[in-house]
């Protein structure tokens, strides 16, 4: 597991979660900490590390 910070996609505040480093390329839903807006997580490791990561607003 990974812990990764990054910027909601809805009102720009810091907030963190906690990946699964055993899925190399994911895509899931999850609501937000601060207004439990659905953020949808994309994500892509390696055996290096967290390669590439997006947190996106769905209700657009």
């Amino acid at each position: 597991m990974l812990k990764h910070f990054f910027h909601c996609p809805y009102c720009w505040e810091k907030i963190s979660m906690l990946l699964d480093t055993s899925v190399i390329n994911q895509t899931y839903v999850e609501d937000g900490e601060i207004r439990c807006n659905p953020i949808e997580i994309r994500a892509r490791f390696s055996d290096k590390g967290l390669m590439k990561f997006q947190a996106l607003d769905i209700e657009q």
